[in-house]
C-alpha cells in the first residue's frame, strides 16, 4: 500500500534525522559520522548516503525539518512586535543546546564546502531574509516604517548583531539583546515628518561681498 509505504519513510526519515541531532549534541559535530548514523538508527548508511551526500547536509537537513516551527513568522499588523516574536523564538533556538553549537559547526564547516554553503544560503538564509524583507515592506506600505528607509539594509543591520554575538562574541543572546537592537534600528526606520520648505532653504544674505 503507497501510504504505508510513505508513511514508513516518513517515519525512517524522522528517526534519522532525530539521531542526526541526538548523537551531534552527545558527542560534538567533529565526531559526528555517518556511519554512527546508521548504527544509532539501525538503518543501512547506504540509505543515508543516496539522500544526504554528506554529514553537512545530514545535519542541515535535520535541524532545518525538525525546528521549522520555531522560526515562523507572524504579521499581527505590529511589525515591531511582530520582529520581536520572531526574534526571540530564533534566538532561544541558537541558545538551546540542541541546535546552537551544532548550528554553528554547521556554519563553521560551510565555510569550507561550497555545496554546504550554497544549501545553507538556499535554505536558511535566504528565505529568511525574504521573508524579514517582506514584512518591512508592509509595514512601509502601511505608514509604519520612512518610505526612504532601504529595508535589506534593515535586515543586515537586524541580524548582523545576532551572528556577531553567536559566531564571534560567542556572548549570550538575550531578549533584552533583541530588544537593545530593534530599539536602534527602529528608532532610525520611524517615519518622520517633513521640513517645512521654507525651513529647508538656506537663508540668502543681502549684504555684497566687499571687493
Amino acid at each position: 500500500m503507497p501510504d504505508a509505504s510513505n508513511r514508513r519513510s516518513t517515519e525512517r526519515t524522522e528517526a534519522i534525522m532525530r539521531t542526526t541531532l541526538d548523537l551531534g549534541q552527545e558527542i560534538g559535530y567533529a565526531k559526528l559520522t555517518i556511519e554512527a548514523v546508521a548504527a544509532r538508527a539501525g538503518a543501512g548508511k547506504h540509505t543515508i548516503y543516496r539522500r544526504w551526500p554528506s554529514k553537512g547536509a545530514l545535519l542541515l537537513d535535520s535541524l532545518l525539518c525538525l525546528h521549522e516551527s520555531a522560526l515562523a513568522y507572524p504579521d499581527t499588523g505590529d511589525v515591531i512586535a511582530d520582529l520581536r516574536a520572531q526574534i526571540y523564538g530564533a534566538v532561544d533556538l541558537l541558545a538551546g543546546p540542541s541546535f546552537g553549537p551544532l548550528f554553528r559547526a554547521l556554519i563553521g564547516e560551510a565555510q569550507y564546502d561550497p555545496q554546504l554553503a550554497a544549501a545553507l544560503n538556499e535554505r536558511f538564509i535566504t528565505p529568511l531574509a525574504d521573508k524579514t524583507v517582506a514584512r518591512l515592506k508592509a509595514a512601509r506600505d502601511q505608514g509604519q516604517l520612512s518610505p526612504d528607509f532601504d529595508l535589506t539594509l534593515a535586515m543586515a543591520i537586524l541580524s548582523g548583531p545576532l551572528y556577531f554575538q553567536f559566531l564571534i562574541t560567542q556572548g549570550p543572546l538575550t531578549h533584552e539583546y533583541v530588544d537593545r537592537i530593534l530599539d536602534a534600528l527602529f528608532a532610525g526606520m520611524e517615519p518622520r515628518p517633513r521640513a517645512r520648505a521654507s525651513r529647508a532653504r538656506p537663508a540668502t544674505s543681502s549684504v555684497r561681498p566687499v571687493s
